[in-house]
């Protein structure tokens, strides 16, 4: 029983090392900050507390970012944020980043999760979404 113990062992820490050679979480380049007219400072800076990583190309990989398998699923997180809302690119669609701040669906859940001390209160949600708005109807 504890030779296939140490053969289990074995064989988990040679898979653990051959993942970190699969470059796909690599992609850690920083571009272009995003060019947003926030009406308020207080408004940018929750921005970037809990949006930014994901929605602009301007993300503060944590260490964990780094080591496989958890550098995949950060850098999918990231590909789709940026796929779905990238203010990098372009200024656009804060009404719907607000109706999403709103409803609860952003940020998701998971980041909530491991990021604990980034969660948005009930009151910063506020001045975020009338941020946003603002900033729509000037668009």
């Amino acid at each position: 029983m504890h030779r296939w113990l140490r053969v289990g062992l074995v064989a988990a820490a040679v898979i653990a090392v051959a993942i970190q050679l699969v470059p796909y979480g690599r992609d850690h380049a920083q571009g272009r900050p995003a060019a947003v007219p926030w009406p308020s400072e207080e408004a940018a800076t929750l921005f970037r507390q809990a949006c930014a990583d994901c929605h602009t190309e301007r993300t503060e990989w944590p260490w964990y970012s780094h080591v496989a398998p958890m550098s995949w699923l950060v850098q999918r997180d990231v590909d789709r944020g940026r796929e779905a809302w990238n203010l990098s690119e372009e200024v656009d669609d804060l009404d719907d980043a607000a109706e999403a701040v709103v409803e609860g669906s952003m940020p998701p859940w998971h980041y909530r999760l491991a990021h604990p001390g980034e969660r948005l209160s009930a009151e910063e949600k506020r001045t975020l979404v009338a941020a946003l708005e603002a900033m729509d109807e000037h668009d």
